[in-house]
């Protein structure tokens, strides 16, 4: 490569300081032209204030603030691919590092010796740029420069749901910018106006050492958005080393959780069983959720509620029903003598006191501990533990739950890098429990892309709201999606029916509809709980959804060789197209059947937006050449509209009742 200086202008501010203009062209880049750099020095004074710009052509692409005390000594180094700033407090770096005709990568790397904050904003222009990434959030907004955030700590936490915390933003002009997971790492925005990060040593990261803070960040830019993200993908958020297994794709989940939440026994669910097979439904696995076990943390069934568990399971694999259980990664003080043998052999997370007491939302405060998945001794003693349980139980894989960092004690010790802390306690519990197989699930991540098994949106509630209700089923599937997490397994159809507040009819069917064409679907609300017409709605919704597994996991497959998105936002297949890319009610399977499903309560049409291509609408066989708007489209409560692009090779199967009736005798006549 070679770099040429751009310009270099020196001028006098009012404060008889200097203005610094200087910058490199780039030789191959046809998407970053050149890199600008603007840095004031008063005088021989600390120099506190750089503004970069990237730019194609004439126009600034990105556009970033600095403001770090670099201390006595002051002074510039450029090099040939960049710029060095140093003083006796600081140091900044700045430089190309590639640079071809399809990929242009920026390197930032800021240090400090002493306690100071290192921000970096930059301006979201969202009158003409769209953001996409960013954390899980429970208002899942999208695009996701409509956030607001104050000093937010980005971490994994329950707190607003932030079960994933990718330091990854993209945009709609093409760039990305990926920080290292070394910072300890706060989010400051305006929304619509601009993102501040800022790096400052304190809690909930770690504190206690005089090492100098890092922050180091990648800034990618290529001529899409979607070129952008698949760099990315291959350079920094990798993708999945394998996928769910294709039954729990093709057939629902039956969960207990929100139908029954904690008081579960044999006789509940032997009924629970048989209601859904006298219903004519089929499913992948039914799965056991909370309140299985003597107390928790003792990873044992407790015998008052369920005599014979193996007998149970032997039971219901008889009917066709493979089971899978909720665990979790806590011990309660109250479970003896499981918590005192687990602290004895230092297999929970202690705080810098060496106090392992916590609290999660099955204890009081102070009164439980977190498993400390990173030591390999604990993760293989817990790793035992599940492996005889699902021998003993007949268990065939887990739900595994929680994960996030903030349920650790604060301020923990953990077995990891300190300035990994706390997000350690993440990454290595979903490492850990990730080697059950294909039929399990997690919720919470960071940095474990490469996983090959389902991560779960967090709870949602059964409301019509953006306050975690039914039109954040679909912004969290994108954000997920656009993370590099694309095996996203929906929560439970009608959300979880918290306050005593459980879906109506049209919520729940609504939220199936939503569901059909994302990965999988989960029931514990029931169809008969409703009526005969919710019966025959979501017997026919969920065998629409059965007819695309063949799809669905062939987009598995590409996900996992080249990391593809499972379900993209619409602007995926049009990623100049300045419409799609505000879309936030409509998504893809893939990159030919596009779903736009009604999420208002009440509505029974709407408007949709299709991109450009020829699209054949599945419900009155209308044909579209986009990009266009259709106004006014009828959707009734038995109607989810959705679109196939004209041309396109669809993989899809047919599925009836039939099948389930058959099974149903067959299952009947063995026993």
């Amino acid at each position: 490569m070679h770099f040429v200086v751009l310009v270099i202008i020196v001028g006098l501010s009012s404060l008889n300081a200097q203005i610094l203009i200087d910058g490199l062209n780039l030789s191959n880049s046809q998407d970053l032209t050149h890199l600008r750099v603007e840095y004031y020095k008063p005088g021989e004074t600390k120099s506190n204030s750089l503004t970069y710009y990237l730019y194609k052509g004439d126009q600034a692409i990105h556009v970033s603030q600095i403001h770090q005390q670099f201390g006595e000594n002051f002074q510039l180094t450029k090099t040939n691919n960049g710029f060095i700033f140093g003083g006796s407090d600081s140091s900044l770096k700045i430089q190309i590092e590639e640079d071809t005709k399809t990929f242009a990568l920026l390197s930032v790397e800021r240090s400090s010796t002493k306690s100071f904050i290192l921000d970096d904003c930059f301006k979201l222009n969202s009158q003409s740029v769209s953001w996409y990434g960013g954390p899980q959030q429970k208002y899942q907004y999208w695009p996701v420069d409509r956030l607001r955030f104050r000093d937010y700590s980005y971490i994994t936490k329950e707190e607003d749901n932030c079960g994933v915390a990718e330091r990854y933003w993209l945009n709609s002009r093409g760039v990305f910018i990926f920080v290292q997971p070394e910072a300890p790492l706060f989010l400051n925005q305006d929304p619509s106006e601009s993102l501040c990060l800022t790096v400052e040593k304190k809690l909930p990261y770690y504190t206690h050492d005089n090492e100098s803070i890092t922050f180091n960040y990648k800034i990618g830019i290529a001529s899409d958005a979607r070129k952008a993200h698949m760099m990315a993908i291959d350079r920094f958020l990798k993708k999945p080393t394998g996928y769910p297994d294709e039954r729990m794709v093709r057939h629902p989940i039956w969960s207990t959780w929100a139908r029954y939440y904690a008081p579960i026994n044999e006789a509940i669910l032997e009924t629970f069983a048989n209601e859904i097979l006298l219903h004519k439904f089929n499913n992948s696995q039914f799965e056991i959720d909370d309140a299985w076990e003597e107390c928790y943390g003792a990873t044992k069934f407790d015998t008052s509620k369920f005599r014979d568990i193996k007998n149970l399971t032997d039971w219901l694999k008889s009917k066709g029903f493979r089971v899978t259980l909720w665990i979790h990664p806590f011990i309660n003080k109250v479970c003896e003598p499981y918590y005192s043998e687990a602290l004895q052999e230092g297999f929970l997370v202690l705080d810098q006191n060496n106090n392992p007491l916590t609290q999660w939302w099955n204890s009081n405060k102070s009164e439980a501990a977190y498993i400390d998945f990173t030591k390999a001794s604990t993760a293989q003693w817990f790793t035992n533990k599940l492996t005889t349980l699902a021998s003993t139980a007949g268990i065939d894989s887990f739900k595994f739950d929680a994960g996030e960092s903030s349920w650790a004690p604060d301020d923990p010790v953990l077995n990891a890098t300190k300035k990994n802390h706390p997000l350690a306690i993440t990454t290595d519990y979903i490492n850990t429990v990730s080697k059950f197989g294909p039929m399990e699930e997690v919720r919470s991540a960071f940095q474990n892309q490469q996983m090959p098994i389902f991560i779960r949106m967090i709870d949602k509630d059964s409301v019509w709201t953006w306050n975690n209700g039914l039109p954040t089923l679909v912004t969290t599937l994108l954000q997920m999606n656009m993370v590099g997490y694309p095996l996203v397994l929906p929560d439970m159809i009608g959300g979880n029916g918290y306050n005593n507040v459980r879906p109506s009819k049209e919520l729940f069917i609504r939220w199936l509809q939503a569901n059909v064409f994302m990965p999988s679907l989960q029931y514990s609300f029931v169809p008969w709980d409703y009526d005969e017409e919710t019966i025959n709605i979501c017997r026919t919704f969920t065998d629409l959804h059965a007819q695309y597994t063949e799809q669905i996991m062939a987009r598995f497959k590409l996900a996992s060789e080249s990391g593809d998105p499972v379900n993209p936002p619409i602007w995926w297949i049009a990623p100049d197209d300045r419409v799609a890319q505000y879309i936030n009610d409509e998504f893809l399977l893939g990159e030919d059947i596009l779903v736009a499903p009604v999420l208002q309560e009440g509505r029974i049409a709407r408007d949709i937006y299709l991109p450009r291509g020829v699209w054949e609408d599945q419900n009155y066989g209308n044909k579209y050449t986009g990009p266009i708007w259709v106004h006014n489209y009828p959707a009734n409560l038995s109607v989810l509209p959705y679109f196939i692009r004209s041309g396109s090779i669809i993989l899809k199967s047919t599925i009836s009742s039939l099948i389930v009736v058959l099974f149903t005798i067959v299952s009947s006549v063995l026993n």
